[in-house]
């Protein structure tokens, strides 16, 4: 199991690497591709993965993708994302009663939650000096999730550990959070004297720090917040796209919820 997930951990990365590497089109589609499915695995939770309102959902995210590409934001997102919203209250109303309210909602959630909030990678990339900023999302998300592990681990071996949140991931302690925001912190932090050294442009080592920091706070919540949905649903993995991980909604969690955050304190702090 480890020698699976770790083979398709270094695919995962190389993957991720090379499509945020290229930018433009390629990135688009590789994040509406990613988002489609993570819809789907969502939408099982509601039985809508193959229903009208999941195929309205995976055509929204198809829609806001080209609207991205044309650079068509603002408000023509909000008439995009209202319109939506109105098909799929026309879908609930006119096929009464074969859909209950909860699979509407669950349509319109999955949405925003998966194709809109990934986009954000994508948003992170066309700014100014974005092929070094949009980097940090992984490094306070995936780089939180790795520093948290190890340390839980060697704190788990010594001193003890002191449960987050039991009853939801009883693996998870609050030693592994406090480590992983350090581990996070540092990783920006030297991310930021490499990328200044490898430019000459000055990336200011605290600002990144900082960044880093709250998006590891965000990718915590994100993760937990992935977690209960399928405590609730009673779901082990979301699904089995990625061998050893799981499906990608499993994968990219923290991450869904790191690159909005990362996106606007990149405008606001840099």
């Amino acid at each position: 199991m480890f020698k699976t997930r770790l083979i398709s951990g270094i695919f995962l990365v190389i993957g991720a690497f090379l499509t945020i590497y290229a930018g433009g089109d390629i990135l688009l589609v590789t994040l509406l591709g990613l988002s489609v499915i993570g819809m789907g695995e969502l939408y099982q939770t509601e039985k809508i993965t193959f229903g009208l309102p999941g195929y309205l959902g995976y055509a929204a995210a198809v829609g806001y993708y080209l609207f991205l590409r044309q650079r068509l934001e603002g408000e023509w997102l909000w008439m995009f994302g209202m319109l939506f919203l109105i098909l799929l209250l026309g879908c609930y109303v006119f096929t009464f009663p074969k859909y209950q309210a909860g699979q509407i909602v669950m349509a319109f959630f999955g949405f925003f939650y998966v194709a809109v909030m990934l986009s954000f990678i994508y948003r992170t990339r066309r700014l100014p000096s974005g092929s070094a900023l949009v980097w940090l999302t992984f490094l306070s998300s995936w780089g939180y999730d790795t520093c948290a592990y190890c340390v839980g681990m060697i704190t788990a071996k010594t001193v003890g550990n002191h449960k987050m949140t039991p009853r939801l991931s009883p693996k998870k302690s609050i030693e592994g959070a406090v480590g992983g925001l350090a581990g996070a912190m540092l990783l920006g932090t030297a991310y930021a004297a490499i990328i200044t050294a490898a430019t000459g442009k000055l990336h200011p080592k605290l600002v990144y720090a900082v960044i880093c920091g709250v998006g590891a706070v965000v990718a915590q919540i994100g993760d937990l917040a992935a977690s209960a949905v399928k405590r609730d649903c009673g779901l082990k993995d979301y699904g089995t796209v990625i061998p050893g991980h799981g499906g990608i909604l499993d994968r990219f969690d923290s991450v869904i919820f790191t690159a909005p955050m990362i996106y606007y304190l990149a405008v606001f702090l840099l």
